[in-house]
């Protein structure tokens, strides 16, 4: 079966410096790590997926977060250079993009459908934030039955939770964490 790799997230609001919810530095600097998995996964047939917070003006998540990633807004575009590499890579067959309504990138949106017509059964996990989407990313693939690896270099949050979420998905998910 396949790979495929996930970039979750890592758009303007969560990523520069002057985002709605930025993780800042530490997500900016997983950036080129994950340009370059992406670039391995692509020349090695597999599939990227770019998967999106895609909210509306009243979502119900902004009674708990300040405002990010509205729908067609700067801050839910793709940060700097990954908005670069999607550009050059957008209609590469194995390049998909899905907006996402929730954290787990799975829930609410045809995921699972590309992921089983690419015939993957292993899914890389990159981007932000470790603890939140990330997280419930590994679970929503660990729930339909997918492996899970997850790239602790290409990954990064806006709290000191990182490692501690890193080893629960790995506790809980069974993921690999590389």
């Amino acid at each position: 079966m396949g790979e495929a790799l996930l970039i979750i997230d890592m758009s303007n609001d969560f990523v520069h410096d002057e985002g709605g919810l930025t993780a800042g530095k530490p997500a900016q600097a997983i950036v080129p790590y994950i340009i370059e998995r992406a670039e391995a996964f692509i020349a090695e047939g597999k599939a990227v997926v770019v998967c999106m917070d895609a909210h509306e003006e009243n979502d119900p998540h902004f009674d708990l977060w300040p405002r990010y990633n509205v729908k067609g807004t700067w801050g839910q575009a793709l940060y700097g250079p990954l908005q670069e590499w999607y550009e050059e890579h957008k209609d590469h067959p194995n390049v998909f993009y899905v907006p996402k309504p929730e954290y787990d990138a799975f829930f609410g949106t045809n995921l699972d459908n590309i992921l089983k017509e690419k015939q993957v059964d292993t899914v890389h996990l990159t981007g932000v934030c470790t603890d939140i989407c990330d997280f419930l990313t590994a679970y929503g693939a660990y729930s339909r039955g997918y492996k899970t690896v997850a790239h602790a270099k290409g990954m990064a949050t806006l709290t000191d939770q990182h490692d501690l979420f890193l080893n629960h998905m790995a506790a809980i998910f069974k993921t690999e964490i590389r």
